[in-house]
């Protein structure tokens, strides 16, 4: 296994407990009938009852789980192994049918022979990544023709800052690996045993052209100036499901989606 791989996995194995717990996931909440998914990907995710899905990073299900109570047939793909049993756990319990495997995505094309309808990836997704070529390779593979791409993910100026969001300290642009060695997580019992992670800063430019060289065709792009989660240092509320760093007001983009679509085969 590739060091980076061996890394993060271990750092997303040891979060799987204590976000299970978090007042930031709302297990329960959940189980009873409240969707994870928010308005920015519902709205371009649009009907999904019938729909085949490949849900790509699912930690531990809740978003799959959310697409399949809404009627689409549901397979998440997680690199931990922790996440993927509980998301399986999760699946039995509530007596769905999605589906969920233990992937890099940069090797999932030799996990999984199917392609589906979409594929969906969402919010602090491809800094895990080293190779975005081969994560667009990856979603044009699984992608039915004229299926389409949903992807919802911080933005890359957030990815800049210190962990207080004081000073810039990291490149735009794609550069060495980032790495970094803590005992904390985004939820709010945010103390886990020391992990060392691996990450990369991915530009919007590296992105488009990912999708463009591999037969993805973009057809919506938009950016916001709030983030639908909590999940940074010195967060101000302004809205449901709506939080800005207040230190910085509404002057940074906070996240970005887009849609594509893969080339027809004429």
């Amino acid at each position: 296994m590739n060091n980076y791989q061996s890394h993060n996995k271990d750092a997303w194995n040891k979060r799987v407990a204590a976000h299970l717990e978090s007042e930031f996931y709302d297990l329960e909440g959940w189980k009873a009938g409240k969707t994870s998914l928010n308005d920015i990907e519902l709205e371009l995710l649009g009907d999904v009852n019938g729909k085949s899905i490949l849900h790509l990073q699912c930690h531990f299900g809740q978003d799959t789980l959310s697409l399949a109570r809404m009627g689409a047939d549901a397979v998440g793909v997680d690199l931990s192994d922790a996440s993927i049993a509980e998301a399986r756990k999760l699946n039995d319990e509530l007596g769905l049918n999605a589906e969920f495997v233990e992937s890099d995505v940069l090797e999932l094309i030799s996990k999984i022979d199917r392609q589906f309808d979409m594929v969906f990836t969402s919010y602090g997704t491809i800094g895990w990544l080293p190779d975005l070529d081969q994560w667009a390779k990856t979603i044009a593979h699984h992608l039915k023709p004229g299926g389409k791409l949903v992807f919802v993910e911080f933005h890359p100026m957030i990815w800049m800052f210190d962990s207080a969001f004081e000073k810039i300290e990291y490149r735009y642009f794609k550069d060495e690996p980032i790495i970094e060695t803590n005992s904390e997580t985004y939820t709010d019992n945010a103390e886990l045993v020391e992990k060392t992670e691996i990450s990369w800063n991915h530009g919007l430019a590296e992105v488009f052209r990912a999708l463009e060289n591999n037969g993805l065709i973009l057809k919506s792009f938009d950016e916001f100036d709030y983030s639908p989660y909590n999940c940074f240092a010195g967060m101000k509320k302004i809205g449901k499901r709506k939080f800005i760093i207040e230190k910085h007001g509404n002057k940074l983009p906070m996240v970005y989606s887009l849609t594509a679509t893969k080339r027809q085969i004429k």
